[in-house]
């Protein structure tokens, strides 16, 4: 029997560890597999990416290799592109096809549908061209790369143009991961400018840019206004009730009339269910999530489970009729527990359980020491919410070998300065061997030889 993950984030990786455990003796005898396909060989622990856009952890312990935790599974790096659930087949892509330009099928007996979800984006001019997200490792230290090199650019022209927009730096989205990664970079960029003879922190503007008339929604209004307060406190403008209009030209322009020359519009806007999603024959809500029941069984339809972002579970734990778990990560990770249970009793003939827990709160960054959060129905905020932040996260990061590296990170990190090197060259690793071999480097903007942003 094949047991098919698609997907290797919280609810896909925290799977198949439950599947390994609960599965170990059929697994031994050879009566059962887990596939697990995965467009990266790795999970992202997403709520570190705003500590190391700022330096605080390295990229490499911020993602979790699924190969070294899930070693009783089978690895598989590629894309589905469509799934024939009546078939109990996927069609995939893998990097060995695309040197073919083909695809490859692979069967299953049991699908677990988890494949999170993507950057939700608007048709706002100049977005595709100029905008830059913040839901992988990648985008984070791209970014850190590109605030750093914002400065070097200030600070090595007289240009006031050139240098106003290189120091102006626009977030859209007032939930956790704009709040956090702006939060964290202007702390980092506050620090950094000391070491830049002709900038001041003063210099540069940092404007949040929400649709809504509030920030951080989970933790609460109390706690909203006060991160409201708490940002202005330090010089970034926090505009409520407002829109991103434009980025033609790099120049943000803001529902409310403003415009703002700048070379760093950060889209953080929300999320949308994985685009695979609607390449299934399996049932989807009206927002494009799969329709799920209580056991994270998928609603109507044999051997499919769902769980996660991309799944829509209604919240037991509530009397309010319709309502549905949020979609966020201590949801997907109690989710992936019961399900890989409930898998398991399936196969043994065993009664499933439910999916029921009550949202416990929420804490959130704002750089170095600061914080807020709403747990249990306690408020806390600046430095005691943030150690809670970091002792909650720490508890959740997966593997001992995780826990340990962020942890002497950390404690590495109070001890000593922090690194302000950019290293946005590392986006284009061939570009100098293809200057110094004659050619012209292919994949770098005009006039800008060494990759930088």
């Amino acid at each position: 029997m094949r047991i098919l993950i698609v997907g290797g984030g919280y609810v896909g990786l925290y799977t198949a560890l439950r599947l390994q455990r609960k599965l170990k003796p059929e697994l031994g005898r050879g009566e059962v597999e887990i596939v697990v396909v995965s467009p990266d060989p790795y999970m992202t622990y997403q709520p570190f990416l705003p500590e190391a856009a700022a330096g605080s952890i390295s990229p490499r312990h911020v993602v979790v290799p699924l190969r070294r935790v899930l070693a009783d599974c089978r690895i598989v790096v590629g894309e589905v592109q469509t799934i024939d659930h009546s078939k109990r087949t996927v069609t995939l892509t893998t990097l060995a096809t695309e040197e073919t330009g083909g695809t490859e099928q692979l069967s299953y007996d049991e699908l677990v549908l988890a494949p999170g979800s993507v950057s939700r984006t608007l048709p706002v001019p100049g977005l595709a061209e100029h905008g830059i997200g913040f839901k992988s490792v990648e985008e984070a230290i791209g970014l850190r790369n590109h605030v750093l090199e914002q400065l070097d650019i200030a600070s090595s022209t007289r240009d006031p143009a050139i240098r106003d927009a290189a120091l102006t730096f626009v977030f859209v989205g007032g939930g956790y991961a704009g709040v956090e990664a702006l939060a964290e970079l202007e702390d980092m960029a506050r620090y950094a400018s000391r070491y830049y003879h002709n900038v001041r922190r003063e210099d540069m503007k940092w404007i949040l840019v929400e649709a809504t008339g509030r920030i951080l929604p989970e933790v609460g209004e109390e706690m909203g206004r006060y991160t409201v307060t708490e940002l202005r406190r330090r010089n970034i403008d926090v505009r409520l009730d407002t829109r991103l209009e434009s980025c033609v030209d790099r120049i943000a322009v803001l529902s409310d009339g403003s415009r703002f020359p700048t070379r760093t519009v950060v889209w953080t806007a929300g999320v949308k269910p994985h685009p695979v999603l609607a390449a299934t024959d399996l049932p989807l809500n009206a927002r494009g999530r799969l329709r799920c029941t209580p056991y994270l069984t998928v609603d109507g339809v044999d051997h499919a489970w769902g769980a996660g972002d991309a799944a829509a579970v209604p919240d037991v734990s509530t009397d309010e009729p319709g309502k549905e778990t949020a979609p966020n990560a201590q949801h997907a990770v109690r989710q992936a527990k019961t399900l890989g249970d409930n898998l398991a009793r399936s196969l043994r003939g065993q009664p499933l359980q439910q999916y029921s827990h009550a949202y416990v709160g929420s804490v959130a960054s704002l750089g170095l020491h600061k914080g807020v959060a709403h747990v249990y129905g306690r408020k806390l905020k600046g430095w005691p919410a943030w150690f809670m932040h970091r002792t909650y996260h720490l508890s959740r990061v997966p593997t001992f070998n995780r826990k340990a590296r962020v942890l002497a990170e950390w404690t590495l990190a109070g001890l000593f300065k922090r690194e302000i090197v950019s290293l946005g060259s590392l986006e284009h690793p061939r570009a100098e061997f293809e200057l110094a071999a004659g050619g012209k480097p292919s994949q770098n903007p005009p006039g800008n030889p060494k990759g930088s942003s």
